[in-house]
């Protein structure tokens, strides 16, 4: 028996995959959620072989609410979602379901996750297609983390700086740091190269929040923010900073 999770805000939607699973006795509906929230509680606690997924949710997200899953079970997303979407569905082989959608097409989407099941090839085409809608505009006004078990969401202005920690990075902001599973090259590709610069190869910084610079050792410098953090500048950095900043 395969499990299931239906993760849309809309009744409507979520009613209309229960009708279609009917026809799938080898399958059993774990749970429906109404938000992204609700989703990550469930995919935890069931361990689902499949959900369903809508994209625009309250609260999260369905992208975001992904981001925060280490290992995302299969997906059949169930959207509206505009063609930037679309477009890197296509492009990554995931497949999607396009409001309103009819039983036939249900079926061959249902038909394509069976196939994908035997060849593991699911989770690498949920990551790529992570990284390819990260760049949509939608995407680069927040970031979404998890720690402790709540989520956090933190708009792009209340970011201070960045920093390389390991596999992950850090982030600053006036209530605390915060842990994202993402590269710094990631960040420096979808913030705005206008607020957000590069200072050094481990350090991204929001140049809002700088009061001042200063010389440190050789040909290196120090940014004293707002906050009383310190942030090094490469000789390289600098260059960029100055480029910014019209210096």
């Amino acid at each position: 028996m395969k499990t299931v999770l239906i993760i849309d805000d809309e009744p409507l939607a979520r009613s209309i995959v229960k009708e279609y699973l009917q026809s799938y006795p080898d399958i059993e509906i774990a749970q429906e959620c109404g938000d992204g929230f609700e989703g990550l509680k469930f995919i935890q606690q069931y361990r689902p072989d499949l959900i369903f997924l809508d994209i625009q949710m309250p609260k999260i997200n369905g992208f975001e609410m992904l981001e925060l899953i280490e290992e995302p079970p299969a997906i059949i997303f169930t959207t509206a979602f505009d063609e930037y979407a679309i477009k890197a569905f296509e492009n990554h082989a995931v497949d999607y379901l396009l409001k309103p959608f009819s039983k036939e097409r249900f079926a061959k989407a249902m038909q394509n996750w069976m196939n994908q099941s035997h060849t593991g090839r699911q989770k690498s085409n949920t990551q790529a297609l992570l990284e390819s809608v990260s760049a949509s505009p939608l995407q680069k006004q927040r970031v979404v983390v998890k720690m402790a078990g709540k989520i956090k969401i933190i708009p792009m202005e209340d970011i201070h700086y960045l920093e390389a920690s390991d596999d992950y990075v850090r982030i600053h902001t006036k209530e605390g740091v915060f842990l994202k599973n993402k590269t710094m090259n990631h960040f420096e590709q979808n913030l705005d190269p206008q607020v957000f610069v590069r200072t050094h190869r481990s350090w991204l910084v929001n140049i809002t929040e700088i009061t001042r610079i200063e010389p440190y050792e050789k040909e290196g410098f120090l940014l004293l923010l707002k906050s009383g953090a310190s942030v090094p500048v490469s000789k390289t950095g600098y260059s960029r900073l100055k480029q910014i900043l019209g210096w």
